[in-house]
């Protein structure tokens, strides 16, 4: 009914949205980022919104609306106006959702309308600085000898860095202890003080530099490929075939935001992702940037949606 009463709306204002496009924006965006400040989400976010600043001649300001998995974040943006002036930066954890939560305030599909993808990025998994093993092979054969002593630290119960754990415990066959956190920088602050061992995380923002700066020890990666970012790491692929996941993140709107204000959004994100300054403070994040039309997000929202769903389901993973 909700997303009715959005539909008709855009149809009756539907003579004078090319006007509206516009003189849009005419006042501060506010994009909500549904992670803890300082963890990789949250280093995107605010380099896009600086971007998007410059881009749109608006100010854009970051919310963190953190808690339930990031549920709370997508929420307020669900309920929002659909007029373009609050976004959603949208991670890989949201797809989760839907197979995690009995009763979501939100229909994770038909309640936003995308923007397009900003990034796509491999997890990497990385242990403390004085970790006892150093590549994966070490890691494995540590980890089954010392049975569930080894900690890996995630984003949290049902998060993208939770459930990778859950796939690597699968495709070793040996069993670590999660310890829960509630967002990716207290998780990282954590691994680098050696309070907990071992983490698979987002390869970019915080961890990225401490791996290259020796604070942490990557050991593999988990793209299809070797990320360009550590061309030394191999992927987790190389010695488990068929573990493949990335960590994708992409701006959304309410559902029922006008199609030219979606367009203008998108073009403004298209420009910005092609900036040469834009791609080198990116890059420095170990981010690795992937743009595209609203339609090819949705298609990435709907079958990520589904293949999380699985695995979830697989793990009768639940979340009350």
């Amino acid at each position: 009914m909700k997303f009715v009463k959005r539909l008709l709306l855009t149809l009756l204002l539907s003579p004078v949205l090319p006007a509206f496009a516009q003189e849009f924006p005419s006042r501060p965006i506010t994009l909500v980022v549904p992670f803890s400040a300082g963890g990789p989400g949250d280093v995107i976010a605010r380099l896009l919104g600086t971007s998007m600043s410059a881009t749109l001649n608006q100010a854009v300001v970051i919310e963190n609306v953190v808690g339930a998995g990031g549920t709370l974040g997508t929420n307020r943006v669900a309920k929002a106006a659909p007029d373009g002036y609050t976004l959603l930066l949208m991670h890989v954890g949201q797809a989760t959702a839907p197979a995690l939560y009995a009763k979501l305030p939100f229909d994770p599909v038909g309640d936003f309308a995308p923007i397009g993808l900003v990034t796509d990025v491999p997890m990497i998994l990385v242990a403390r600085a004085n970790f006892p093993a150093k590549d994966l092979k070490e890691l494995v054969t540590y980890v089954r000898a010392q049975g569930d002593k080894v900690t890996y630290g995630n984003v949290g119960l049902g998060s993208a860095s939770h459930l990778c754990g859950l796939m690597l415990m699968s495709a070793i066959e040996a069993k670590l202890t999660p310890i829960y956190y509630k967002g990716g920088g207290p998780a990282i602050n954590d691994l680098v003080s050696g309070t907990v061992q071992v983490m698979l995380i987002q390869a970019g923002g915080a961890i990225g530099q401490n791996v290259k700066s020796g604070k942490l020890v990557g050991l593999a990666t988990s793209g299809r490929e070797r990320s360009p970012h550590f061309p030394d790491l191999p992927t987790i692929a190389d010695f488990y075939p068929g573990f493949e996941t990335t960590s994708w993140v992409g701006a959304i709107a309410p559902a029922g935001t006008p199609r030219a204000v979606i367009e203008k959004l998108n073009g403004a994100l298209a420009k910005i992702l092609s900036s040469p300054e834009v791609n080198s403070r990116f890059d420095a994040q170990s981010a690795e940037i992937v743009a595209s039309t609203p339609e090819q997000f949705g298609e990435l929202i709907r079958s990520e949606t589904a293949k999380w769903g699985r695995i979830i389901r697989e793990k009768n993973i639940r979340v009350d």
